[in-house]
């Protein structure tokens, strides 16, 4: 109540969508059943899922608060009202976790909230200012300054001072129950790694220490591939710094996994590869990165609202990723979903006909595999003017935008080395055609999501540079002389802001190349009609609750 009231003086709804439009702005999320075969788990892990898909479920409940302070209150006035205006509006609330539409620039689309999403989510108290913040980190020791900075802590103020609570207080009871679910699975299952995971994982969640539980995803080798913690840093556009709790219940897929493990095998040689000075590249990067190919169960948290994810890359803890790597986890049947759903049809708008046989989900997948990969190499621990710290602390809230364009284009760059070096089959006209149009997909997500952001970067770069081509009849299409000298060039001008840390030449980039330009906006409004993403519903994951 206290923070409803606070927020009163921001609220400044233009427009609130009725019925129909409602309607409109749901459609663009296509219904997708999500089915997942677990008859091969053994009755240990049948079990466990059970109370993992409860677990889930809780971390909706916890990541409710963390998106914004009136969350829970407004959740609980929507389900009051049983008309279709308040039942749509249900409906686009739990899309998008909140009362602000990521696909409409982060704006309102219910009465009595603060116009645009805020800016620090529910981690810092409204009203701070970043230099009140940076003053007050600078007088702690360094203990509380490192909470303070630190992912797994919310700012308060309390008698006119900031302090910072650690999530093990903050979200006390719910922690407690969400180890104990966890506990409980760790106790079913027969593989020793998942409970290991498990166990260390409901630790952490009571002593806010996760590095020992982090290490232990990293070693994870179950047919049950979970993650489920406070992870991602993007819903707090202050800073980057905080975390917000999600959980992904998943069922490994074997054969994929098998197939496309060969490339961890290569991870040095493109590291040794990158296109910025020697001094900058890591000479030994962590201990061979795991790839996992996996089926999604249920996504919930942040792993559940707007833009679902397709593959992520964890953990972002830098002194794990610099003693084991970073593990990358596929969600094949969500890539699929989204192949089908949206990038299909965006295709035939956008690319001219000759170019649209080129379409490849091989190539869709195998690119979000490299992004996923190449999120593990580059620099992550730096010096600046002799001091170590690393690119996320010294870009800050833009370090996201950053960081996703990179894996982008370092991707890209992985690809075509390992072409040229025939190790994989030669297939340039696809990866760089199927890139082109999943950008389109990207873009329609709104440049207030980091994703969105990099890639209007990225597009206007490679436009810039002549590898993309803007025709008259509204298509696009790749020069394909043009596009590897490009995208080495972004990816080295990419690379050097995170390896020296350059929070002004970040937002240099940003500023000039970060939107979407009227030729590139007019084909994006030609694809209103089109799903922008999915909708998953979880038909496994609710039998399995219904149990």
């Amino acid at each position: 109540m206290r923070i409803l009231v606070a927020f009163l003086p921001l609220i400044l709804m233009a427009h609130t969508p009725d019925l129909n439009e409602l309607k409109r702005m749901s459609a663009r999320f296509a219904k997708t059943p999500l089915e997942v075969d677990v008859s091969k788990l053994s009755t240990g892990d049948r079990k466990a899922l059970v109370k993992l898909v409860e677990a889930a479920h809780l971390i909706d409940d916890i990541f409710l608060t963390q998106y914004w302070s009136g969350n829970q209150e407004l959740w609980r006035k929507l389900q009051m009202d049983k008309t279709p205006l308040g039942q749509a509006r249900v409906h686009y609330f739990w899309l998008s976790k909140g009362p602000w539409s990521a696909l409409d620039g982060g704006r309102a689309f219910l009465p009595d909230v603060p116009a645009e999403k805020v800016p620090g989510a529910n981690f810092y108290p409204e009203g701070m200012k970043k230099e009140e913040f940076e003053a007050w980190v600078k007088g702690l020791p360094k203990d509380q300054h490192e909470l303070a900075e630190g992912f797994f802590s919310v700012i308060h103020r309390e008698n006119g001072h900031l302090v910072a609570v650690p999530f093990s207080k903050e979200y006390g009871p719910r922690l407690e129950r969400l180890a104990k679910l966890l506990r409980e699975a760790a106790a079913d299952t027969e593989n020793a790694s998942l409970k290991k995971f498990l166990t260390l994982r409901a630790d952490a969640f009571l002593s806010n220490d996760y590095y020992a539980s982090d290490v232990a995803w990293m070693d994870l080798d179950a047919p049950l591939d979970i993650t489920i913690g406070p992870y991602e840093t993007y819903n707090d556009e202050i800073f980057g710094y905080k975390a917000s709790f999600e959980a992904y219940i998943n069922v490994r897929d074997e054969k994929e996994t098998q197939k496309i493990g060969f490339f961890s095998d290569h991870m040095q040689d493109i590291e040794n590869a990158l296109p910025i000075d020697g001094k900058y590249r890591n000479p030994k990067i962590g201990a061979l990165s795991p790839i996992r190919v996996v089926n999604q169960v249920i996504a919930t948290g942040d792993g559940a609202h707007g833009v679902r994810t397709a593959a992520y890359n964890l953990p972002n803890d830098e002194r794990v990723t610099a003693q084991k790597g970073s593990k990358r986890v596929m969600l094949k049947n969500v890539q699929d979903a989204k192949f089908e759903a949206a990038l299909v049809p965006i295709a035939k708008r956008v690319l001219p006909a000759a170019d649209q046989e080129s379409l490849s989900f091989e190539s869709f997948f195998t690119h979000i595999l490299a992004h996923e990969m190449t999120h593990g190499i580059g620099p992550h621990e730096i010096a600046v003017n002799g001091r170590k710290t690393t690119p996320r602390q010294e870009i800050k809230e833009l370090y996201s935008a950053i960081e996703e364009a990179k894996a982008d284009v370092t991707g890209l760059f992985m690809l075509q080395q390992m072409m040229d070096r025939k190790q994989v089959p030669s297939a340039e006209k696809q990866l760089y055609t199927t890139f082109l149009a999943s950008a389109f997909r990207s873009l329609r997500f709104g440049l207030n999501e980091a994703h969105g952001k990099g890639m209007a970067l990225q597009f206007n770069y490679l436009m810039d540079k002549g590898a993309f081509v803007a025709h008259p009849d509204g298509t696009f299409s790749v020069d394909l002389s043009k596009i590897k000298g490009a995208v080495r060039d972004l990816d080295h001008d990419l690379l050097m802001i995170e390896a020296t840390g350059n929070y002004a030449g970040a937002k240099r980039m940003l500023d000039t190349l970060g939107h979407v330009r009227p030729v590139v906006q007019k084909a994006i409004d030609g694809l209103t009609d089109i799903p922008t993403d999915i909708d998953p519903v979880d038909v496994t994951a609710n039998k399995l609750a219904a149990r």
